[in-house]
């Protein structure tokens, strides 16, 4: 167990290295240890957005959801879908995947995000509530992807979506399932991705660079709480050598044939090795792939900071970056 005087010490190191603007909200966030508070209180807190009157709106996008048959479940899979109200044909499409360790999250906790993809990309969004750990493990979270990103693809015409120009994006966990989407299409050559978006990815559960061995402040995600998920959502396969990259997208040896990608990380985030190694390797097997990595940043910086001028910015490429993609 850590003592008091080594958590000060690694609190007090985190606040000299974060970047001044992002330093007020690290201070109001509360300490991320799950084997001691459990991960039911997180799971709360995201399920209240659900059906929230408070959730941002624009008169410029239609927002609403859609059940869809599972096959890996008896329970409908709910997607709930961003589509722009001025244009209704050649869109481009995006699947977005949200965060929260695969143990916590809805769509709705990026509404905002998604509204902006929406109207300023030109694009219907297809956010995907899948399925949770520890409740549901491996590979229920990813199946649920899969399904939404077939989803996306068999109702093109539909939605008014150029199949040729669909993204799959997430962030953390979500980053995670974004590459190991990616990953699945491209093995089963069902569904051809135009580009990936795997944003500070949740993808490696072997603890091997030094990032992952950080004594990272507990107010932000921690090494702490990776471990705790990890375990939660591949059990005790964690670390081994049965961990397949379906599970962990680290673990491909092959990453030819994937889609272009983006990515970025902050220097204080523990999957910052994860993010370079992962996206050095996608470049060196021909993939082509651009990859920031910011200053002063913890994991997650935009969305707990998210009106610093740094957050903003953070968002305004990925928007830029969306746009250039889909919309060459």
């Amino acid at each position: 167990m850590m003592s008091v005087s080594a958590l000060a010490k690694d609190i007090s190191d985190t606040e000299a290295r974060t970047d001044k603007e992002l330093l007020p909200a690290l201070k109001q966030s509360r300490e991320m240890d799950f084997a001691k508070t459990g991960v039911q209180g997180y799971k709360d807190l995201f399920n209240n957005l659900v059906g929230s009157k408070d959730l941002p709106k624009d008169e410029n996008v239609n927002v609403y959801d859609v059940y869809v048959e599972n096959p890996d479940s008896d329970k409908d899979l709910r997607l709930r879908i961003y589509k722009p109200v001025n244009k209704q044909d050649n869109l481009a499409g995006i699947l977005w995947i949200h965060g929260g360790g695969y143990l916590f999250g809805v769509p709705e906790q990026d509404e905002m995000q998604s509204i902006r993809f929406a109207k300023e990309v030109g694009a219907v969004v297809v956010a995907v509530d899948y399925r949770l750990a520890p409740e549901n493990k491996y590979p229920a979270s990813l199946n649920d992807c899969y399904t939404a990103l077939g989803y996306l693809f068999k109702n093109a015409d539909k939605l008014g979506v150029d199949k040729e120009r669909i993204a799959v994006a997430g962030a953390s966990a979500g980053g995670g399932l974004c590459a190991a989407t990616a990953l699945m299409a491209r093995d089963k050559g069902e569904y051809k991705l135009a580009f990936q978006m795997p944003l500070y990815p949740m993808i490696d559960d072997r603890f091997q660079t030094p990032a992952s061995q950080e004594n990272i402040d507990l107010r932000v995600w921690n090494n702490v709480a990776n471990k705790y998920a990890w375990h939660a959502y591949i059990g005790d396969l964690a670390g081994t050598d049965e961990v397949s990259y379906y599970m962990a997208p680290a673990r491909a040896k092959d990453l030819t044939g994937l889609p272009p990608a983006y990515s970025c990380v902050g220097n204080l985030d523990p999957f910052r090795d994860d993010t370079i190694n992962y996206m050095a390797r996608l470049a060196q097997a021909g993939v082509p792939a651009e990859l920031h990595v910011y200053p002063g940043a913890y994991h997650a910086f935009e969305v707990i900071a998210p009106d610093t001028q740094y957050a903003k910015d953070v968002v305004n490429e990925y928007v830029k970056v969306l746009n250039k993609a889909l919309n060459k």
